[in-house]
């Protein structure tokens, strides 16, 4: 724990701190600090702090703070916690973990209805779940259905296919039977849930293993102070008095934290845990039942008694497991309010193992001699596939049923398709698993059906599930629907442009009006609102993909044709424009399967490509890893905990005053980082965030962890905190935060942009739109961080150490 700052008797001036926090994208420390020499003070090559060179010791400089102007200005870079080496690139595989995760987060704020909140969490994770299921499922259609089933079942296919010529069941081998094929081609989608299983284990390890500073738990031996569960099943502050260790009873606290404030909300190691058991578990029982289910159906037929009752009880089994599975993922949520540091070691050991178990069984019992099992036809990856798709649908539904309760206790006119959110990303989560699983199986029966269609008959093989090109068949329907949507949102943006042309001149008196110049400053305006029509456009895409997704399913069920066979014999108008559909969706899916790989390929190599990825992890992977714990890792995990411990431990050691200072993703940082500081602590800090999206997104969309009456709250706990913000920027706002006890409201008036209109004696040449960067540049920053140091107690009397230096520099030099 790091220690709170000692109350003693102020002294004036004394030492001052500016922490410098960058937001997406990443940025140098030589760039945030304005000079090419720079030397790392703490911290590893994943994320650190940094200062110039000359600032180096400057707390142990008698009179060095007195003498220079402005605070000691210090770096953290967190870049390489999303941008860093070229395993990166492996991360948009997990791109629909990603967006399901952040479905959980997206829930309403609310008061009361215990049951349906415990409900919200819930569905997220079995929706969670059944991405896993979805894209184990895909790994077996692949490989199973489509390689060991079809083509090297077919004479035609494996002759052009030479690779798996010793799986052929021309080549009359001893693994051309049917059940061996399919139990060596099982090893590869268990290869990949053994991949991601991997991957989870090893980044929660690298990147969300940090101990939270301010642990606050009961003492041993005082079971009185426990504090209860929440209704999702984690922690919940309930005004019970608590103790931190290492502080006096003089600061301990007795009030109800924010979330964001809670000992372990960065801390959830129990959950994860057993997420990655259970979801681990799912794979390898998904592979085993696709094995198991071959040969039981053939038995079943084959009158082999012996057989018969062994795969009955192999089905029995694996159901049984099923079961055992969804219970472990419904049983518990998060624990917030304590350190989640236990391990449920029976589920999170045996749990994988069993399953494993199972899948060996499985390929033995599948490829036991069965000499007349011929593989005709497809598996029945058809059936699987629909009821996957129906349960997705199903669950959608419930949960946009449960956040719609939510929202009607406490409604505010802020939060983003009126509590909706959460839902529509759960569905978006789906349709990107159904695009990316259903790309990649029809591309490779497209590369092993050589020049046939797949699922119209000519081929060599059967083709993918019919399911595949239905879904498919419904994108190009799609984006004729958004079309609509955009070409509005263009011509009001169109619109909104030319009436703010007034408003840009207002805002410049005195200056000789351009029309060039004005149209370019309104144009910029009138882009960067298009961030608050986000809610319409996505409840727009998810209506359209769900009535749509319920359309190629029904259609694939009552027709189980593809959608050129199924309207072969319509009216020739409906008869071509499903011939369209379906052709284009093929072709659509195939480039974007192209694109995905390119991409990958791409960012593997290059590190500017990788810093793009970078930039969408920096907005999805802020959240833990609640829902899918194959998701990428939290980089906030690890960036939270840093920024508190270094608050914490440089205002105990120096007594000094601090300004963190945060721009866009950086100030939601350094918002959660000040939320975990003790309050003594959070006296001595102020908050200074620009370009930051505190309230334009994260308000409206997580609204139970950044809604109005956290950022209140977080006001109230503050001594100060000012806001700076642009018309320009498409990220960045006003966090809408009034004055109140005292405090002025945290917003400032919004700066110009540019700085001035037209050429100047100071700006002799045209100064540019700068939008979202480039906020230290405007004058009111300094001044602002000015006027937060003025406003902050004198620093304390320094702390004596002789036992260690303030900074801990590692001596390091980065310039």
């Amino acid at each position: 724990m790091s220690p709170p700052t000692p109350d003693a008797v102020p002294q004036p001036g004394g030492a001052a701190l500016e922490l410098l926090v960058h937001g997406v994208g990443g940025a140098t420390p030589q760039d945030m600090l304005g000079d090419p020499r720079t030397v790392r003070i703490t911290g590893d090559a994943t994320a650190a702090v940094y200062r110039r060179t000359d600032d180096a010791d400057a707390e142990h400089r008698p009179g060095r703070d007195g003498d220079r102007e402005g605070p000691v200005p210090e770096a953290y870079c967190w870049s390489n916690l999303t941008s860093g080496n070229g395993a990166r690139a492996l991360w948009l595989l997990l791109l629909p973990f990603m967006v399901v995760n952040l479905a959980h987060w997206m829930r309403p704020a609310t008061t009361g209805r215990p049951r349906t909140l415990r409900l919200y969490g819930m569905l997220v994770r079995l929706v969670a779940l059944s991405l896993t299921v979805l894209f184990t499922a895909a790994a077996c259609e692949v490989a199973l259905d489509l390689t060991a089933w079809q083509c090297a079942g077919s004479a035609r296919c494996s002759r052009d296919s030479s690779w798996i010529g010793f799986l052929s069941a021309a080549n009359g081998g001893w693994w051309s039977q049917p059940g061996r094929r399919l139990s060596v081609a099982a090893l590869v989608p268990a290869a990949l849930v053994g991949l991601l299983w991997y991957l989870s284990h090893r980044t929660w390890s690298a990147y969300e293993a940090q101990r939270p500073p301010n642990v606050t738990t009961a003492p041993p031996g005082r079971p009185g102070l426990a504090q209860r569960e929440d209704p999702e099943g984690g922690r919940c502050g309930d005004g019970s008095l608590t103790t931190r260790y290492g502080e006096s009873p003089a600061v301990t606290e007795n009030t109800v934290r924010p979330a964001l404030g809670r000992p372990g909300f960065w801390y959830g190691r129990r959950l994860v845990a057993r997420l990655r058991a259970a979801h681990t578990a799912a794979g390898f029982l998904v592979i085993a039942a696709a094995v198991t289910g071959a040969a039981a159906r053939h038995d079943r037929s084959a009158g082999v008694r012996g057989l018969e009752a062994a795969g009955w009880a192999m089905e029995a089994v694996l159901v049984l497991a099923g079961v055992f599975v969804v219970a472990v993922v419904f049983r518990r949520g998060r624990s917030e309010n304590v350190l989640d540091n236990r391990i449920d070691r029976a589920v999170v050991r045996w749990l994988p193992c069993a399953s494993l178990v199972l899948l060996a069984v499985a390929m033995v019992y599948a490829s036991w001699s069965r000499p007349g099992w011929a593989s005709q036809g497809t598996l029945p990856g058809e059936v699987a596939f629909r009821v996957i798709a129906l349960a997705q649908g199903a669950l959608v539904v419930v949960l946009a049923v449960a956040a719609h309760l939510l929202h009607l206790r406490v409604r505010h006119g802020r939060t983003a398709m009126r509590g909706l959110g959460g839902p529509a990303v759960a569905l978006l989560a789906c349709a990107l698993g159904g695009v990316m699983t259903g790309g990649v199986a029809q591309r490779v029966a497209d590369w092993l059906d050589g020049s046939g269609t797949p699922g119209e008959g000519e081929g060599a093989i059967p083709g993918p599930p019919v399911l595949l090109s239905w879904q498919a068949s419904v994108i190009p329907v799609l984006l004729l629907l958004l079309l609509v949507p955009l070409c509005v949102l263009g011509v009001r943006t169109w619109r909104r442009a030319r009436s703010l042309g007034g408003r840009v001149e207002q805002d410049y008196p005195g200056e000789q009006p351009d029309e060039v110049r004005t149209r370019r400053i309104a144009s910029t305006r009138a882009r960067a609102g298009l961030t608050d029509a986000a809610p319409a456009v996505l409840g727009i895409l998810c209506l359209a993909t769900l009535l749509l997704g319920a359309g190629a399913v029904a259609g694939a069920w009552v027709s189980a044709e593809v959608p050129g066979e199924a309207f072969d014999r319509a009216h020739p108008v409906v008869e071509a424009a499903a011939d369209v559909a379906q052709a284009l969706g093929s072709w659509l899916i195939g480039l974007g399967f192209i694109l995905f790989v390119t991409w990958g390929r791409r960012a593997y190599r290059d590190a500017s490509a990788r810093r793009t990825i970078g930039i969408l992890w920096d907005v999805g992977t802020f959240w833990p890893r609640a829902a899918h714990p194959f998701a990428p890792p939290c980089y906030a995990e690890r960036a939270v905990p840093d920024l508190t411990w270094r608050m914490a431990s440089w205002t105990s050691a120096t007594g000094g005053r601090l300004v963190i200072s945060g721009h866009s993703q950086g100030s939601v940082l350094a918002a959660a980082a000040v939320w975990q500081l003790p309050s003594a602590t959070r006296r001595r800090v102020a908050l200074l965030t620009y370009g930051s999206p505190l309230e334009r997104l994260y308000a409206r969309w997580f609204p139970a962890y950044f809604g109005a009456a956290q950022l209140r709250g977080l006001h109230r706990d503050l001594h100060c905190w000012r806001n700076l913000w642009r018309h320009t920027d498409p990220i960045g706002g006003p966090v809408r935060l009034p004055a109140e006890d005292g405090k002025p409201e945290v917003d400032r008036e919004a700066l110009k942009d540019p700085v001035v209109y037209g050429r100047t004696d100071t700006h002799p040449l045209p100064e540019p739109v700068l939008g979202h960067s480039d906020y230290q540049a405007d004058p009111a920053f300094a001044e602002e961080r000015r006027a937060l140091l003025e406003r902050l107690p004198p620093a304390l009397p320094r702390q004596r150490d002789d036992t260690a230096p303030v900074q801990g520099s590692s001596g390091r030099s980065s310039g």
